[in-house]
């Protein structure tokens, strides 16, 4: 089955397609659930620093790019997908903005500078490193950031991940999004 064509939805960019992963097999975020979380973080997102987890096709860091976003850290362990956003940071000429780091998850992390206003994590929905990388976001976050953890509907993250409280949480179909911030005095 063809990867479905990524698209841009809102912001500079808008109506941009994405670079292609071939090979890779991804769970792009949906258009119309990448249209509600940045619906959420509208306010947030001008001059900030973004962080793009199990980045896949890039879609949410290039999202808050076209969007405002000051800088695009995208963290991905697959060689063809970290090849793609590399592309697709290219082409929309944002490569000053961006970065790929190609590393596993939480490993990867300890060689990121943060600190990151938004962080987005969208893990596939069955690894087993999602929650340990989501234990491990707070020492990464801004003050005031926001960690945007897509996941399925009929799962519950954990309300207090390890330095982390849950702040909201929307459902869209059969995706989750729970938005954690920063445990007070953490």
């Amino acid at each position: 089955m063809p990867q479905a064509r990524v698209r841009i939805t809102g912001g500079a960019l808008k109506g941009f397609q994405l670079a292609e992963a071939g090979g890779a097999r991804l769970r792009p975020t949906s258009a119309h659930v990448r249209e509600a979380i940045f619906n959420v973080l509208a306010a947030r997102i001008d001059g900030a620093d973004v962080l793009d987890l199990f980045a896949g096709t890039g879609a949410l860091g290039i999202e808050a790019l076209s969007r405002g976003a000051a800088r695009g850290v995208f963290v991905e362990s697959h060689r063809p997908a970290a090849r793609a956003i590399v592309q697709s940071l290219a082409r929309a000429e944002l490569s000053g903005q961006g970065s790929v780091v190609r590393g596993a998850l939480p490993g990867a992390l300890g060689s990121l500078d943060g600190p990151f206003h938004l962080i987005f994590c969208d893990p596939p929905y069955d690894s087993e490193q999602a929650l340990p990388t989501l234990a491990e976001l707070a020492p990464l976050l801004a003050e005031d950031g926001l960690v945007v953890y897509e996941h399925r509907s009929r799962y519950n993250p954990p309300e207090r991940p390890l330095g982390l409280t849950l702040s909201d949480r929307r459902v869209y179909g059969d995706t989750a999004v729970a938005f954690f911030v920063a445990l007070e005095g953490a």
